[in-house]
């Protein structure tokens, strides 16, 4: 089986891709957080910095492109060739409001002619193997049928299925039944996704779903970074976590900045810790650098860490 790392917006940039797959060996492929080509045609210098060509990372990154014009997909899947990049991801799965109501990621489910209309386009000139990530509908589960209906009329070079619809966004539980559905339906190769937060989990989807070649990773790996790679020792995890930091610290310009942005992996690293304590209320208030820092160190060495019954509790954040 492979295994993907999700793509997960202001979190899975290129630095922490690059510092992740140093520290804890096992992602067969890191999936991009999405970018949204425009009628302008160019990159912006963000767009560079976090697509740089392929070569440069020892890594396997695959971009992921939302859109619903196709022009602008085909000419983003160039951009991506000329990169070296293997293949694009076409997000067919955000559910963000703001998103959804361009008629792009999930939105695209709204309508699905139109969506057929997309991907014949696609698929007629695609300059590299297309993959898509989707949701199994915008409201109800009974929608996914004739979505893969659709996605079997093409040649996916993969269907990534987050079985949730759109309303849910990330909460209540994943239909099972509609990835059996999907596992059982598919004309393309299959990968999973969603609530995967431990390896007994992966032990019991690779038991129930075994024709099933590869699960995506998203919130699980963040709580607990080395899942993958045999290594959940903490003192490795603290010492990804501090240079992370360190990386965002130089990058940002700005040691404060870059706490914030830790923050944001705190509120899923925090899931390993599944006992209470004052420490990480203390970590989420605390505006001052050098604290955060001592808190941390607090954290990793007087509370015990334990990814494996993170998927029981979800403690709060």
């Amino acid at each position: 089986m492979e295994f993907y790392f999700a793509p997960m917006e202001g979190l899975t940039d290129r630095i922490f891709r690059r510092l992740h797959s140093r520290y804890f060996p096992g992602i067969d492929r890191y999936y991009m957080p999405f970018y949204s080509p425009t009628m302008h045609r160019t990159l912006s210098a963000k767009e560079s910095r976090e697509l740089p060509p392929a070569a440069e990372d020892s890594l396997t990154a695959i971009p992921q492109i939302l859109t619903r014009n196709p022009e602008d997909f085909l000419w983003a899947a160039a951009v991506c060739r000329d990169l070296g990049y293997p293949e694009v991801n076409l997000n067919v799965g955000c559910p963000s409001g703001t998103v959804v109501a361009k008629g792009k990621g999930s939105g695209m489910l709204r309508d699905l002619e139109e969506l057929r209309r997309f991907l014949d386009q696609v698929f007629s000139a695609a300059p590299l193997p297309v993959s898509i990530k989707t949701r199994i509908g915008l409201e109800s589960p009974s929608e996914f049928p004739g979505i893969l209906s659709i996605y079997n009329e093409y040649p996916l070079a993969l269907l990534i299925v987050h079985p949730r619809v759109r309303s849910q966004y990330y909460k209540g539980e994943v239909n099972r039944d509609s990835f059996a559905f999907a596992a059982a339906s598919s004309r393309n190769p299959l990968c999973y996704n969603g609530d995967i937060l431990c390896t007994r989990q992966i032990t019991d989807f690779g038991r129930d779903f075994p024709e099933v070649p590869a699960i995506m990773i998203g919130r699980g790996l963040l709580a607990n970074p080395g899942m993958l790679s045999g290594c959940q020792d903490a003192a490795r995890i603290e010492a990804f976590m501090e240079e992370l930091l360190e990386a965002y610290c130089s990058a940002f310009g700005s040691s404060r900045n870059a706490m914030f942005r830790m923050k944001e992996y705190w509120s899923y690293l925090r899931w390993s810790f599944p006992q209470d304590s004052k420490l990480f209320k203390q970590l989420r208030k605390t505006t001052d650098v050098s604290q955060f820092r001592q808190i941390t160190r607090d954290i990793f060495r007087t509370l015990s860490f334990s990814p494996e019954q993170g998927e029981k509790t979800h403690p709060e954040w």
